[in-house]
């Protein structure tokens, strides 16, 4: 059992413990484990400079290599229409349970002042979805018209006719290798986090430590509240009351791998599986569950959420406001449906809430680490939320 445990949280059980060590070393030695600070710092620096070409060529190498596109037809439309629905359904959800709990206290550090003023929503759309010049694609601070460019570059190739494979390939290769650079620098990822974690716990108390534990406790009783809640109501809309009693009787072995493996890949046969024994059109279950383990996940959506209003929270700022409110559930769905389905699309969704926010980059590691206690029931809600959408999704194409 124990080695189970440790073959599928290996990862996440280091970095945790390099976090908790981390801690240990800041409350013992406080201020004198700001030496300490750069080795974080590296690690930092590190992520956001691979971050830029990491975007591009996962992008628009994944956008290339599509091909049959027509086959799709309805099945498609409507599973991108359920996918969007439901994991704004999940933010929103996530939402008003913060507003409504208030999970993380009055924790307050002060590094750097954040940007949010109040603009012109007009404008503010306009410089989130555009750079005016080339080169500013090229900043960290650009994500979102970084993104956006790189789709239209993979549907430019997909134009093409016959280089199109060659270059599809040649930028396929590249994003692999971007890849095993983010491999590479995930092997620091210990050593920098404990040594960021050190000189941010020596400079700002112990406080932060009890937001984390409110935090997983928090997002762990939020999600099993949504999936009673949620996931019944879907299975009562597709199939009625006996949806629910199939649903139930079939939905244990999708839950159990995916909360024990952390990945949506990886529970995939066993949701196939329930979908045969759900009787689900195999023609809709074999199109929108193998996409969905790729682009649909309600619980990154949530811990989204999880992770803006908690951001605000460690640098005092007000999360409150029709407009903080909708940008939070936009960039929440795109880190639950677009960022989610290419390599390396968690690091860039928290990357755009620090950008987008105009948080320093300290904040990045404060919210990746909201991201790694919340995987394994974030991950249970992604891969038994694209079962629940795969019902919804065959009661629209049959009616």
């Amino acid at each position: 059992m124990l080695k189970k445990i440790w073959k599928n949280y290996k990862f996440p059980i280091l970095l945790l413990l390099s976090i908790v060590c981390g801690c240990i070393i800041g409350l013992i030695f406080k201020e004198d484990a700001l030496v300490l600070k750069p080795f974080g710092t590296i690690f930092i620096n590190l992520l956001y400079v691979v971050v830029i070409p990491l975007v591009f060529f996962t992008i628009s190498s994944s956008i290339s290599r599509i091909s049959n596109l027509k086959k799709i037809g309805k099945i498609f439309v409507v599973t991108f229409i359920v996918f969007i629905i439901t994991s704004a359904i999940a933010a929103i959800f996530m939402l008003i349970c913060v507003k409504v709990v208030n999970p993380f206290g009055n924790v307050m550090i002060n590094l750097v002042a954040s940007n949010n003023e109040s603009v012109d929503i007009a404008n503010q759309i306009v410089s989130t979805l555009t750079v005016p010049d080339f080169y500013q694609l090229l900043s960290k601070n650009s994500m979102l018209p970084l993104i956006i460019f790189s789709i239209i570059v993979g549907f430019a190739i997909i134009m093409l006719k016959e280089e199109k494979n060659k270059i599809s390939n040649s930028l396929h290769i590249i994003s692999n290798i971007m890849m095993n650079v983010i491999k590479i620098v995930m092997y620091y990822a210990p050593i920098g986090l404990c040594a960021y974690f050190a000189s941010l716990i020596g400079e700002y108390g112990k406080e932060i430590i009890g937001s984390y534990a409110k935090s997983m406790i928090f997002y762990y009783v939020i999600a099993v509240i949504y999936f009673l809640i949620f996931y019944t109501f879907y299975s009562f809309i597709a199939r009625g009351k006996k949806g629910i009693t199939t649903f139930y009787k079939n939905i244990f072995t999708p839950t159990v791998t995916s909360f024990g493996t952390c990945s949506s890949l990886a529970s995939l046969p066993s949701n196939l599986q329930c979908a045969k024994k759900l009787n689900i059109d195999d023609d809709i279950a074999n199109t929108t569950l193998p996409i969905g383990a790729t682009m649909h996940m309600e619980g990154s959506s949530m811990a989204s959420i999880l992770k803006i209003a908690f951001i605000f929270s460690i640098f005092g700022e007000r999360f409150s406001g029709i407009d903080i409110y909708l940008i939070a559930i936009t960039i929440s769905v795109l880190s639950g449906i677009v960022m989610s389905g290419i390599p390396g699309g968690a690091l860039i969704g928290e990357m755009l809430i620090v950008s987008f926010y105009g948080f320093p980059m300290e904040a990045f590691p404060i919210i990746a680490t909201i991201g790694w206690i919340t995987d394994p029931p974030g991950t249970m809600l992604n891969v038994v939320g694209d079962m629940t959408s795969a019902l919804l999704i065959e009661k629209n194409i049959n009616r």
